[in-house]
């Protein structure tokens, strides 16, 4: 990145709400099944409205120069690889705790700060909450025993650097789980082995269920399943139970577009206890199991590479002022080196960074009111479109009771790191899956429907009040793959198919 600077907005570049995740594309989209708000619910059209820079508001925007001639420069904290690694999973299953005991296992909490939060745990009666204390920080999560906000925390492993992304499980929350996940590059399921938990997430209406389908939809194309609380007195390391969830989830998993022979792994361990987390089972504890451990598996996944010679796209996901105006995001694509102020990663400034690091990036002759949650840092060589309609194809996954799906249909997007009020303004064609690679190319296509049901592939016309940043899904996944909500719940998933003409913000009439 050679230098960051505000100009006019002369085409369809530039600044866009909040930032999604690739981790590498579908075989078949239909399977794939290809949002980050900052509160725990659905905004309303008033709220979105207030949230984001009118289209005569964003007339400007941010703009960065790719390195071109430059391979991707080694940087101090670079020297190992750097996945996000989100904790997905229905409320309760040890997500937190889990992220905790990694931390301590990993050397990055110490003994005296752990007695401090035992001691705090069983001052509120919540002793086995302690080890949550780690990521769970604030007093409004400690008191009820959930996470509300994303927790971030890093650690080490012998090749990787990980950032944990700690997803709240409750369903108020799940706007804020859909922030996380649009960030990962890989997916932790936890599934809670206790008699009666398990089923509780599974069922319909289940967090287990919703979480992997949104992962899946965001770009986590890599999950590992570790089916928790293996101690517990309902299940004491029994083989059978875990046969029993591994058997249940599987065609689940299947069904929500995941390879489960190449990208799915199962592992059972304790997050309480530790076991089975960096140092493998001991078989007096559970001798079926000779397995890796959840160290080993993390290490060992594989996720596709990133252009670093691309043109950059960095979702801005946070802001703000530091003796000057700092960004938070990650980088998507292309390199960002110090020809701006500064680049930190892992908040130790570096010279150069490249995909898939989080970074702190401080901007050149830019306001703190200048920019917001959304924006994306882009390539003024290649800029990114900034458009307020595109035509999306879009899976029906479940609309609420009594309501059809037609052109006038109002819902929440959430597309990267960007939440806006939409509207559906045109149903386009309706598409039979099943049909589609048999269908004779010169055979006019079906009259556009009038509305669609649950369960319809359809492509469509979405249009928003305020400029938003977005790319086709064929040309750029991270930035083209969104989700519809509305009264909490996820409506349906899709991606973006078309845009409007290079310099125009919306197709013509």
């Amino acid at each position: 990145m050679e230098d960051t600077r505000l100009e006019p907005a002369a085409s369809s570049t530039a600044c866009a709400a909040p930032a999604m995740v690739d981790v590498g594309e579908a075989d078949d989209w239909s399977k794939e099944l290809d949002d980050a708000p900052a509160t725990a619910r659905d905004v309303s059209a008033d709220e979105a409205s207030a949230s984001w820079p009118t289209a005569s508001q964003v007339s400007q925007h941010v703009e960065v120069d790719v390195l071109k001639d430059e391979v991707l420069i080694e940087s101090e904290v670079a020297k190992k690889r750097h996945l996000n690694v989100v904790f997905i999973g229905h409320v309760d299953a040890g997500k937190s705790t889990i992220g905790g005991q990694i931390l301590l296992l990993s050397g990055q909490v110490d003994d005296r700060t752990i007695q401090k939060y035992e001691k705090e745990a069983k001052d509120k009666s919540r002793e086995s909450w302690y080890m949550a204390y780690i990521m769970d920080t604030n007093e409004e999560e400690r008191v009820k025993g959930i996470t509300v906000e994303v927790g971030r925390a890093r650690f080490e492993t012998d090749n990787t650097r990980f950032t944990i992304l700690d997803a709240p499980g409750h369903k108020s929350y799940v706007p804020n789980m859909i922030s996380g996940a649009s960030q990962a590059d890989i997916g932790v399921l936890v599934i809670s082995s206790r008699k009666g938990e398990f089923e509780t997430g599974f069922e319909k209406g289940g967090q287990t269920r919703e979480h992997v389908q949104l992962a899946k939809t965001l770009g986590v194309t890599k999950l590992i399943v570790v089916v928790n609380k293996m101690d517990e007195q309902t299940v004491k390391w029994s083989k059978q139970r875990y046969d029993e969830i591994e058997s249940k989830m599987i065609p689940f998993l299947r069904s929500s577009g995941y390879n489960v022979k190449k990208d799915v792994q199962f592992l059972p361990i304790s997050g309480l206890l530790g076991y089975n987390i960096k140092t493998r089972m001991d078989p007096k504890a559970c001798p079926w199991w000779s397995g890796p451990c959840l160290f080993e598996v993390l290490d060992s996944v594989e996720v596709p590479l990133r252009d670093p010679k691309g043109p950059v796209r960095v979702p801005v996901i946070d802001k703000f002022k530091d003796m000057g105006t700092i960004v938070m995001g990650k980088i998507e694509a292309g390199t960002v080196d110090v020809k701006v102020l500064a680049v930190f990663c892992d908040d130790v400034k570096v010279n150069s960074a490249g995909p898939g690091e989080n970074v702190k990036v401080k901007l050149a002759g830019i306001n703190d009111e200048d920019i917001s949650p959304g924006f994306v840092l882009s390539s003024p060589v290649v800029p990114v479109p900034a458009v307020t309609e595109f035509d999306a194809q879009l899976q029906i996954l479940e609309l609420l009771d009594n309501a059809i799906f037609t052109a006038g249909y109002k819902a929440v997007l959430h597309i990267h790191s960007i939440v806006e009020e939409c509207e559906i303004v045109d149903l386009l064609e309706e598409i039979d899956l099943k049909k589609k690679k048999d269908a004779d190319p010169k055979k006019k296509p079906k009259r556009k429907p009038l509305f669609v049901k649950n369960g319809a592939v359809v492509v469509c016309r979405v249009q928003v009040t305020n400029l938003i940043c977005v790319e086709k899904f064929s040309d750029f996944a991270q930035l083209g793959r969104f989700t519809l909500r509305t009264e909490g719940k996820t409506i349906a998933v899709g991606k973006v198919v078309a845009l409007p003409a290079a310099g125009s913000t919306a197709f013509s009439a």
